[in-house]
């Protein structure tokens, strides 16, 4: 086990692996927690991750948030290829399944509790004995799967009424389930609030019956990657602290899209970005 570390409360734990994300510009750390974990950081929670990971991927870009990390013999590795705004993704390793007993005991009751696989290493249902205020899943690890040379492909969640039930909120993109409006409208009737994010085309939130689309500001887009970890983290943020989704999906929409101009994890909100997507205008 790599990470050992104090075990004091945090307010936002994520649970899932990083990844080591191969990029034309060499090979650097990725994964949704830890883009969510920086971005819960950057809006001031401290926070926690619980993932496995081998010796081959550093986790020096993630020094001063606790890591409970599993040793594995490789840790997970992605490689994203994007053409025309459309992702080509391919898994060329896999690190060990986290089970519940890793996380520490004081860690259970943290106000937000995000479970976010990337390759189906967590159970989708919370077992007794944790009791986060919010529960936020981000799901597209268990709507992937992947053929013997790696290329992913969208496959309908098996089986997820338990844990859309549990969730207090559920993000994930529309490419997560290509494009099929018709399983959208089934999840979302499961599950308290869903948002959907479209990439430069914004996000579309469903909550109480009602669904309502916002519109991402034009950007250059450098690196999309993380964009939706970053989205989901500020939402998830944003709704526990207002109750409002709404706001939680207008602020996260904002702070996704500036992401997507910088590379990487340097896409993770600055104090600026926070600052200027928090204010509202009213006319």
């Amino acid at each position: 086990m790599l990470g050992i570390v104090p075990f004091d409360t945090v307010d936002y734990l994520v649970v899932g692996h990083v990844a080591h994300d191969l990029t034309p510009q060499g090979v650097r750390l990725g994964g949704t927690a830890a883009y969510s974990a920086l971005t819960a950081r950057a809006l001031g929670l401290r926070v926690g991750i619980v993932t496995a990971a081998g010796s081959d991927v550093s986790l020096d870009a993630l020094n001063g948030i606790p890591v409970i990390s599993l040793a594995s013999n490789s840790s997970t590795m992605y490689e994203n290829i994007y053409t025309g705004g459309h992702r080509t993704q391919y898994l060329r390793a896999r690190a060990n399944r986290i089970e519940p007993d890793l996380v520490p005991v004081p860690w259970r009751s943290a106000p937000i509790i995000h479970l976010a696989p990337i390759a189906d290493e967590i159970d989708p249902v919370l077992p007794d004995g944790f009791s986060p205020t919010l529960l936020g899943l981000t799901p597209q690890g268990w709507m992937r799967r992947w053929d013997s040379s790696g290329l992913v492909s969208p496959r309908k969640w098996e089986n997820s009424e338990s844990a859309l039930a549990q969730a207090g909120a559920v993000v994930f993109s529309r490419e997560d389930v290509n494009g099929d409006d018709l399983f959208i409208e089934h999840l979302a009737e499961q599950t308290r609030i869903l948002v959907v994010t479209e990439g430069a085309a914004g996000a579309v939130l469903y909550w109480h019956g009602d669904r309502r689309r916002f519109r991402a500001p034009s950007v250059r887009e450098v690196d999309a990657t993380g964009a939706g970890d970053i989205f989901a983290a500020a939402f998830f943020v944003r709704y526990l602290h207002t109750r409002d989704p709404w706001e939680a999906t207008r602020f996260a929409t904002l702070l996704a899209s500036h992401s997507v101009e910088r590379e990487g994890l340097d896409g993770i909100p600055s104090r600026l970005e926070i600052e200027q997507s928090t204010m509202v205008v009213i006319p």
